[in-house]
């Protein structure tokens, strides 16, 4: 049998799609891994609260601006890696990365503002986002599982009245 002439991929199409995937591979694994470098720039700041160039004159209400550049990227960095994972992730869930997303950006707020109370009100403002975004996350998990498990409602109501053991409902989770 000749199965040569049964192929329906174009190599040139192919190329062209596997070069653009690297190419964006590569620029996310880049921006992954300057991290550790635009983590640790905040030790390029001044040790006092007024910091003078000849461009400008700025002060700080943290004790230094080496102190407010630790807890700005101590926030912006989690921040940062959280968001390239919510905008590459594939997974049906990934919605509710934005949750960590919100509560660091909070922070990251706070720290601009310089406020004093950095991570006290936060969860007032994220209390709502999770009201929405738990619950549409189980909706779209629910959803996914009727599609997985079929329409079939009755074998689905016999299979919960059966008694299992607490290893086989683990195991029953992760299936």
């Amino acid at each position: 049998m000749d199965n040569h002439h049964n192929k329906s991929i174009k190599p040139s199409s192919h190329y062209k799609t596997d070069k653009k995937s690297l190419v964006i591979g590569g620029i996310i694994v880049l921006l992954i891994a300057i991290s550790p470098i635009l983590f640790y720039s905040y030790r390029s700041f001044p040790d006092t609260q007024v910091w003078e160039t000849s461009l400008f004159t700025t002060t700080t209400s943290f004790p230094d601006f080496y102190s407010y550049a630790w807890y700005f990227t101590g926030k912006f960095i989690p921040l940062y890696l959280l968001l390239l994972w919510f905008f590459t992730c594939k997974h049906w869930w990934h919605w509710i990365i934005l949750v960590p997303i919100a509560m660091y950006s909070f922070q990251i707020w706070g720290v601009i503002n310089e406020s004093n109370n950095l991570d006290e009100l936060e969860l007032i403002y994220l209390f709502p986002l999770m009201m929405v975004l738990i619950p549409l996350v189980y909706l779209i998990r629910a959803k996914l599982f009727t599609e997985v498990r079929g329409k079939d409602l009755k074998s689905f109501e016999e299979d919960l009245l059966v008694k299992k053991s607490l290893w086989e409902q683990l195991k029953d989770l992760f299936q």
